[in-house]
């Protein structure tokens, strides 16, 4: 059975926590700056010591500053920091300039150790998933029984097979999904298949390509734009498949982020980077568990913003589960090289991936 590990908190009556001194808290100059020697937050629960007390950062995030006001800290982006707000200094993380980063927080499941010397220990082509595919196919149902928050990040490669796309929508139905990260592209491909059956004008069940192909995404995009919306499309076009299709009429939320080589785009689509980002972030706030596959920068900028740590309403501590698909090698071991607890690649397709979890599901 899947378990949930346990947080082990600091033990705050050590020498090193009992002898630390407060933090050093000084004024932003001005809008969007810290002052000199600010502490920028990493991935890990980060812990200030302020009037004799060490408080946590319950929402965090990478490369961020932390700001103290009304009695917590609160983890700021460069770009939200106001003129005059009290900033933590010190780039210590052991409690010397009373701030300590609580790296390793989590009680870890009983296995082999291997010795100074050993095979396989990286994952690649060659590495089985069996293992995986089982921890997974059981968080995921934990997730769902226990009020979890489920954040998939998809490129358009999960748009591109019939199969693929029936398989995501029944993940979607069966609540396997609490939140849908893409760009303009997977929308416009998978929206694309259920109304001219193709995605870049390639039959998304035979994979041959129709004549003047080329067009379908366009004709697609355009015929979208005309009714103004992606679920007045989906009605009046009479859409009955598909990964966004079924995310509209289950209430499931999407957020399309745009790029610079958008065509289009979609009139759902954030065409400000800033507006996309505060969105994205609103439910990395949530999520218990993040699946990215095929987007590599899609998937990287989701885990910049996510901690290995949520905070849930009662106060209990858990793990943020991160897994990256990809048949790149170097994309599908991306997060881990960020330093995440819980990060994990699997090397495969994003076809292949789907089946296997809907198969594993039962669905």
């Amino acid at each position: 059975m899947f378990k949930i590990p346990k947080y082990i908190e600091p033990d705050f009556t050590q020498e090193k926590f009992v002898k630390a001194p407060d933090v050093v808290l000084a004024a932003a100059p001005v809008d969007k700056a810290a002052p000199a020697g600010f502490h920028a937050t990493s991935i890990y629960p980060e812990y200030f010591k302020i009037g004799g007390r060490w408080l946590l950062a319950e929402d965090s995030r990478m490369d961020c500053v932390p700001v103290y006001e009304a009695g917590k800290i609160f983890v700021r982006e460069f770009r939200n920091v106001k003129k005059g707000d009290r900033v933590v200094l010190g780039r210590t993380e052991n409690c010397e300039d009373g701030i300590y980063v609580h790296a390793d927080c989590f009680e870890k499941e009983a296995r082999g150790q291997a010795g100074a010397f050993a095979f396989r220990q990286s994952r690649s082509r060659e590495t089985g998933f069996s293992y995986d595919y089982k921890q997974l196919i059981q968080l995921l149902k934990h997730e769902r029984e226990h009020d979890g928050y489920i954040l998939w990040v998809l490129g358009p490669a999960c748009s591109f097979d019939a199969q693929a796309r029936e398989c995501f929508a029944s993940l979607v139905e069966n609540g396997y999904v609490s939140a849908l990260l893409a760009g303009n592209a997977l929308a416009t491909h998978d929206l694309e298949g259920g109304y001219l059956g193709t995605a870049l004008g390639m039959d998304i069940r035979t994979q041959e390509s129709y004549p003047n192909g080329h067009y379908n995404h366009l004709d697609a995009i355009n015929r979208i734009n005309t009714y103004g919306s992606i679920p007045a499309f989906i009605e009046g076009e009479n859409i009955k498949d598909g990964i966004i299709r079924a995310c509209v009429e289950n209430n499931v939320p999407f957020v399309l982020n745009g790029s610079i080589r958008d065509d289009g785009p979609l009139p759902e689509v954030y065409e400000h980077t800033y507006d996309g980002q505060d969105t994205i972030r609103s439910h990395v706030r949530k999520a218990t568990t993040v699946i990215g596959m095929a987007t590599v920068l899609h998937t990287i900028a989701t885990g910049n913003m996510t901690p290995t740590y949520r905070v849930l309403s009662d106060g209990t501590i858990r793990p943020v589960y991160f897994y990256m698909v990809d048949t790149s090698e170097f994309a599908a071991n991306k997060l881990g090289d960020r330093g995440s607890l819980s990060a994990k690649g699997i090397v495969t397709n994003v076809q292949d991936f789907m089946m296997n979890v809907c198969k594993g599901l039962g669905l």
